[in-house]
């Protein structure tokens, strides 16, 4: 059922004009706004991204960390998930020190951090020493995902909002393909520099250099437009903080799994536990500040769980998808990333369409929730033709490519869709607030999904399974959308 909540509002540009009160904290074109976070999207995933490929290349090259290793697909499963284990612990703390602080200063110290860390990253001469840069550069990263949601809401106008939400995450896509096409080129240019078996590290530098910059120029861009300038020392010092004790028991797990011998299996049920006492810390606060009642609703709970379909099927194509093209078809690593590519490529054209679409719907009174539904649905069914695919044996470049581009379309469409309808369930101040949580309970999909495929993998000597849990995962979130009570914002029904 849907529920329509109101005619358009002012944004917030408009509110500070008519009042003649105070500039808001960001005066800009909103469409400027949409391609600054764009390119925070963009450099945040290619900074995440880089390690799939990288893993793919130690595993074919039997070099760097994992290449010795006996069950390697594992062992680099296990190395994404500790990531995603700390880039899903600061969501809810990321959206609250917005909320405090400014949303602009978190995205900018998303950037920053992102960037600094992703250099330490390739600066790491050991397994754990790798494992720990990559948990604080998650860390790091969690905070964006909150701020730049509220931000477009906030300095959007309602008809606009969902295409706004889609061009800013298209940047998730143009860094998903950036990183899985150009990753094994830099690691060449790596080799020929002279950097030998240390030329996984070359993208990683490459990488973290354009974060730095892009953070600078975020921090340029909203100093000459706002109202106040930015103050980025106290959130800094309450995100590390935050974020030292949560890299100490996430490395504390790993190094206790390694030294006691666990299996990846055991390693990733100790991340869920680490999650589900963040979790359970989070509705505790929640309930005892009386913010229960607005931030876990039942529809918002819905959202809440079916997003971490999204999370599961994001992470598995985009961490694994190099190596499952390149071990089904048989091709060079170059070849695979070129295919595997077009699965990510799709989101620059599903993320705005999906946004548009959503958006004239609103402008007509409808509601958002079928097309949510719709692209859950056509993604479930192509997901299942990818693993028969596989299954089938000796697939061609051209068909996997296909079916991931066009099962990309749907997939990324849904996200600004559910982020939209997301945003319409809860007051202003509580927006950074419940993109906090929305994330940290929908990203135990991808803590769970790179270490739980590749142990798949491992155990049955195919990609398949995987793919059939990420389709059978998807299809259950399909029930949960149709149960939403949508609130449709903008327009009222005539």
């Amino acid at each position: 059922m849907s529920e329509v909540i109101g005619a358009r509002q002012p944004d917030a540009e408009e509110t500070g004009r008519a009042a003649g009160g105070p500039r808001p904290a960001f005066t800009g074109s909103y469409q400027k706004l949409w391609l600054l976070l764009l390119f925070g999207w963009l450099v945040s995933y290619a900074d995440r991204t880089v390690t799939g490929p990288v893993v793919a290349w130690m595993i074919h090259d039997k070099g760097g960390f994992i290449g010795s290793s006996a069950h390697p697909a594992a062992l680099g499963g296990l190395i994404g998930s500790m990531f995603f284990t700390g880039y899903m612990l600061t969501q809810y703390a990321g959206g609250r020190l917005g909320d405090r602080y400014g949303h602009r200063e978190m995205l900018v110290l998303s950037l920053l951090w992102a960037g600094v860390l992703t250099l330490v990253s390739g600066l790491a001469t050991g397994l754990v020493v790798f494992v720990v840069a990559r948990v604080l550069t998650g860390l790091g990263e969690g905070v964006f995902y909150s701020n730049d949601r509220v931000l477009v809401i906030e300095h959007t106008p309602p008809r606009r909002r969902t295409i706004g939400l889609g061009v800013a995450v298209s940047g998730l896509s143009i860094g998903l393909t950036i990183a899985t096409i150009a990753t094994p080129y830099m690691i060449d240019w790596g080799k020929s520099a002279g950097f030998g078996a240390r030329a996984w590290s070359m993208p990683l530098y490459l990488f973290g250099a354009f974060s730095l910059l892009v953070g600078v120029a975020t921090w340029l861009f909203f100093r000459a437009r706002g109202d106040r300038p930015l103050r980025l020392g106290p959130p800094l010092l309450r995100l590390i903080g935050y974020s030292v004790p949560c890299a100490a028991a996430i490395t504390a797990l790993y190094l206790i799994s390694d030294k006691a011998g666990w299996t990846a299996w055991e390693t990733a049920i100790g991340s869920g536990v680490l999650a589900a006492v963040m979790i359970a810390f989070v509705v505790r606060d929640l309930t005892r500040t009386g913010r229960a009642k607005t931030l876990l609703t039942r529809d918002l709970w819905l959202l809440y769980i079916a997003f971490i379909a999204v999370m599961w099927n994001l992470w598995f194509f985009s961490y694994w998808s190099v190596e499952i093209v390149s071990e089904a078809a048989h091709s060079s690593l170059t070849s695979a990333a070129l295919t595997a590519a077009f699965n990510a490529g799709a989101g620059i054209i599903g993320f705005p369409v999906g946004g548009w679409i959503a958006d004239r719907r609103v402008r007509a009174g409808k509601g958002r929730k079928p097309l949510a539904i719709t692209c859950a649905v056509v993604h479930t069914v192509l997901a299942v033709a990818f693993g028969i695919s596989l299954q089938a044996g000796h697939p061609s470049l051209l068909l996997l490519g296909l079916i991931l581009f066009t099962s990309g379309l749907f997939f990324n469409a849904l996200q600004p869709i559910v982020h939209s309808i997301l945003g319409d369930q809860v007051p202003d101040a509580d927006r950074g607030a419940v993109f906090g949580v929305f994330n940290l309970i929908a990203e135990i999909g991808a803590v769970a999904s790179p270490v739980v495929s590749g142990v798949l993998r491992d155990s049955t000597g195919s990609w398949a399974p995987g793919v059939y849990t990420a389709a059978g995962i998807m299809a259950v979130s399909v029930p949960l959308y149709a149960l939403v009570r949508e609130r449709i914002p903008g327009v009222a029904r005539t």
